[in-house]
């Protein structure tokens, strides 16, 4: 099952297919393919396949139905759920703390989405795998000897087999947009504030978000619409007007400025030597579609990725410091790694951190006064292979990840969609990065609908996938 959340309601609303048959689907793809892939921590077949027989009868008698009525979903799991306690996949998260749904989760349900289950996530959303814990390993769909990406795994991998139609990620560093670039899928990171938190483990406070995930951008502008909107239960939810999404998807995009940035000079060595034309390719396009595309330099792109991680480390070890004293080995050793280099920043430190964040994002800013959006590669290689992840824990080739380029953007908090754009030399996925102003998602999103309009690269999927759909 590898259609859209667009195409999957329009065929519901026809006649041609039912929510029971949909979700029948998803969890054929799944039996086929999760053990190999490790994209679900637990499964809800009972319930999904009860609530999709709800749904049909209420299409059926001709009740007034939600945007997306029917559709299978799945949920990373640091968000809560009723069906069943979240984990962070981790042994250390008090299962009491998770009880009910997310306020996102609620705004899903009442839209008429169907959950599928929890999908796999790294350690509190931070780290890498840990072979060493009884938790899935979360492995890449187009080649399984590579990572998924993190932290939203299981999302990614099981939105490439098609065991979901649409999926929510977090981000803090990158972890919708990593895993999309690496499964050949599409995320949105939204403006911070957009979407409120509450029911999902804390990892950065000030830099956490929940974003969905979809096959097209067309489809994460549906979800967007569902899950935007302020909650007084989060208190970093800004009460900010909510547009139409669906609306600004004119497959046109005449009279708008495109800066581009290769960020070849931050990754080096490390990109795949597919990317560049690839790249180009993709900006082709762009213009093809009436923008302007003009070449610019993110400013203070080092200072604004250093911040990040000084944020983040430090705001995690807030959070995880009295478990890190007591059980410390119950922690995945990524985990261990990533949270504790937090114990090295001194409160000035992250002060300064916070301080050179708003230097970063006034001179963004500046640079927003003479484009519409920006755009970059998300990512300048393909997913990392396991072996490339296990030189980490032994403390070394942290150049791994020298060619990922999503942290600047949650230190600056704009929105930024990823994109699948072709693929690397070896056949992996390779993935576009379009940013825009805080709160002008409907213009990212534009964007993004125009380029897949164009192209098919985000409708591709991997062999793994097309083995598993049920004949």
């Amino acid at each position: 099952m590898t259609t859209t959340i667009t195409d999957a309601a329009a065929a519901l609303r026809a006649g041609e297919t039912t929510s029971v048959e949909l979700v029948e689907q998803a969890i054929a793809v799944a039996d086929a393919t999760d053990a190999e892939v490790g994209s679900f921590l637990a499964r809800f077949v009972d319930s999904s396949l009860a609530a999709a027989a709800a749904a049909d009868e209420a299409l059926a008698r001709g009740a007034e139905v939600g945007p997306l009525h029917g559709i299978p979903l799945g949920i990373k799991d640091i968000i809560t759920t009723v069906e069943a306690p979240s984990t962070a996949q981790s042994l250390i998260l008090d299962p009491a703390w998770s009880h009910g749904d997310a306020v996102v989760v609620s705004r899903l349900r009442e839209a008429g989405g169907i959950i599928m289950g929890k999908t796999t996530t790294m350690e509190f959303a931070i780290g890498i795998p840990d072979a060493s814990k009884p938790f899935p390993i979360p492995r890449n769909p187009w080649n399984t000897d590579r990572w998924a990406g993190g932290s939203s795994s299981g999302s990614g991998s099981a939105l490439a087999t098609g065991a979901v139609l649409g999926a929510l990620g977090t981000d803090t560093g990158g972890s919708i947009r990593i895993p999309a670039a690496f499964c050949g899928i599409t995320g949105l990171m939204q403006t911070f504030g957009r979407v409120p938190k509450s029911g999902c483990v804390p990892l950065g406070y000030s830099l956490d978000h929940i974003g969905p995930m979809a096959r097209s951008a067309r489809d994460c502008a549906l979800l967007l619409g569902v899950l935007a909107g302020h909650d007084p239960s989060d208190a970093s939810s800004l009460d900010v007007p909510v547009p139409d999404y669906l609306a600004a998807l004119t497959g046109d995009l005449t009279g708008l400025r495109i800066g581009i940035d290769r960020l070849s000079r931050i990754g080096g060595a490390g990109e795949d030597p597919g990317l560049p034309a690839v790249f180009d390719a993709a900006i082709a396009v762009l213009a093809a579609q009436g923008a302007e595309i003009v070449e610019i330099e993110l400013p203070y792109y080092d200072e604004m990725t250093a911040a990040d991680m000084v944020i983040m480390a430090s705001e995690a070890l807030a959070y995880h410091l009295p478990d890190l004293q007591t059980r410390w080995l119950d922690y995945f050793a990524g985990t261990r790694a990533m949270v504790g280099s937090g114990a090295f920043y001194s409160a000035a430190d992250y002060v300064q951190a916070q301080r050179v964040r708003r230097v970063g994002q006034k001179a963004l800013a500046a640079v927003f006064d003479e484009v519409d959006l920006l755009v970059t590669p998300t990512s300048g290689a393909g997913a990392i292979s396991f072996a490339d992840l296990d030189t980490l824990i032994e403390g070394a080739g942290r150049g791994v990840f020298g060619p990922i380029y999503t942290p600047y953007w949650d230190t600056v908090g704009n929105p930024v969609l990823a994109a699948p754009m072709g693929f690397t030399t070896g056949g992996l996925p390779l993935s576009l990065q379009i940013a825009g102003r805080p709160f002008d998602e409907a213009t990212v999103l534009r964007a993004g609908d125009a380029y897949q309009q164009a192209t098919s690269w985000h409708l591709q999927t991997p062999e793994l996938a097309t083995q598993a759909v049920p004949a």
